[in-house]
């Protein structure tokens, strides 16, 4: 078993060398638990994903998290040097697509989700959100749809709503 995990590492790391996937880690307080804690994969062209990757379905909704994560990854190269991007999952399996880091405090708190309408988001994304919020004292919630828009109201906590298209434009 620990010689499979060691090739499996081997061959995620030439993958990271090649640029053709990278990683994302939990966020988390702790300093080792962003080490031992799974870390999310995310190719670097969606194109690969489709020719190669494993599916039974179109799966939009992935390839708008991988999309989002790719896109986050050239803002920070390019525009916010001092961005640290993570993950965010609790002990009751809450979670956040990505958790935005600037300096010492938590900028932004982003969910992706596959939804034209606000009753088709489903209400773990809602819930992942408000708890990552409330322990990671950040105000600045997101979720990025497919195409609905809007600002809602969430125990005290506003969630703003945008397509992925706006999102990608910076509008």
């Amino acid at each position: 078993m620990i010689k499979h995990l060691s090739t499996l590492s081997k061959w995620i790391n030439l993958l990271q060398e090649a640029y053709l996937i990278f990683t994302i880690e939990r966020f988390s307080f702790k300093l080792k638990q962003p080490i031992i804690a799974p870390k999310k994969v995310y190719c670097i062209d969606n194109g690969i994903v489709n020719a190669i990757g494993f599916r039974v379905s179109e799966n939009i909704g992935r390839l708008m998290e991988n999309l989002t994560a790719v896109e986050l990854k050239r803002r920070k190269s390019y525009w916010h040097e001092n961005w640290e991007i993570f993950y965010w999952k609790d002990h009751q399996q809450r979670e956040v697509d990505f958790v935005v880091k600037e300096g010492l405090r938590v900028k932004e708190l982003i969910q992706v989700t596959y939804a034209s309408e606000m009753d088709e988001i489903e209400k773990r994304e809602i819930k992942g959100l408000l708890k990552a919020s409330e322990e990671l004292e950040c105000k600045n919630l997101k979720v990025i749809t497919w195409d609905y828009e809007g600002r809602e109201e969430f125990k005290n906590r506003k969630i703003k709503f945008i397509p992925l298209w706006r999102w990608l434009l910076g509008l």
